[in-house]
């Protein structure tokens, strides 16, 4: 025997039954939708940095003494996890420029310099211990410069590129500091250091101009970078302070670039005081 529903309602209580069946759907689907996303998130975290230090400066290309000044620079970085390996690799990005102004030991002459770089690295990320977080991995990177000899008169300034392959590795550590009153902060110490490996940079010959470059073309200049003509290392240490709405951070930023090439001997070593703040969030992918 076969009923026919409609017999069992009134028009005005089918018309309420669609309106609850609509609304049982519509909340179903929200709740899947908030599960799957919840279920997919992925800690990430976003710093802005500010440096102040000093500097020593050699380039025998514009001159054969080491100028030394001071250096003002940023560094925005951001490192999220990814999906790779089961969530154990994450994703780095930074950003850093730099001016720095230099003198000469008798100062008669000085430099003017800016820089700005880019690297991307990847880590694996490892867990020994509660709140150690140990992780290497690699980076590419490339660096944009210049030198400017305020004195010089024919070579007064001097270019710099390169683009490099480094190792990374660097190490976490969370705890907490007692206060009063029973009271803890949060705090994590942060480390990592870049050493590139391989790659290319721009280096012209000794005593060459920039108008005879303009005339053979620059890629003649540019020459295979590695450990043995160009020792380079970055070094960043850092200690977060979690407070309830904002993580302060300070640090220590080392970073020496180097080479020695086509009878060129040059040098950027700088050390600088850096402080800024930390934005921590979800990056949270919705799946239909």
């Amino acid at each position: 025997m076969i009923y026919d529903l409609k017999l069992w309602f009134t028009p005005s209580q089918r018309g309420r039954g669609l309106i609850l069946m609509l609304f049982v759907s519509v909340s179903l689907f929200a709740e899947k939708t908030e599960y799957e996303a919840v279920s997919d998130r992925s800690p990430a975290a976003r710093s802005l940095l500010f440096g102040i230090g000093r500097t020593h400066q050699l380039d025998t290309y514009l001159s054969p003494m080491e100028y030394r000044g001071i250096q003002v620079s940023f560094l925005t970085q951001s490192e999220r996890m990814t999906h790779l390996a089961k969530r154990h690799i994450s994703f780095q990005s930074t950003f850093f420029g730099a001016y720095t102004h230099t003198d000469n030991p008798a100062g008669t002459a000085d430099y003017q310099g800016g820089r700005l770089a880019y690297d991307a690295a990847w880590h694996y990320h490892y867990s020994p211990l509660l709140g150690l977080d140990l992780k290497g991995g690699a980076l590419v990177g490339a660096d944009l410069g210049f030198l400017y000899n305020s004195r010089n008169g024919n070579n007064p300034a001097q270019g710099r590129f390169s683009a490099d392959l480094s190792l990374s590795a660097g190490a976490g550590y969370s705890f907490l500091v007692p206060l009063w009153h029973g009271r803890r902060i949060p705090m994590q110490a942060h480390y990592q250091a870049d050493l590139p490996m391989i790659g290319l940079m721009f280096c012209p010959e000794f005593g060459e101009s920039y108008y005879e470059i303009s005339q053979r073309g620059v890629g003649h200049d540019i020459i295979c970078a590695h450990p043995g003509n160009s020792l380079c290392l970055r070094q960043l240490l850092t200690m977060d302070v979690c407070f309830k709405r904002v993580t302060l951070r300070m640090g220590y930023l080392f970073d020496i670039r180097q080479s020695n090439a086509r009878f060129i001997k040059y040098h950027d070593v700088s050390h600088s005081f850096m402080l800024g703040f930390v934005r921590h969030f979800q990056l949270m992918r919705v799946k239909n």
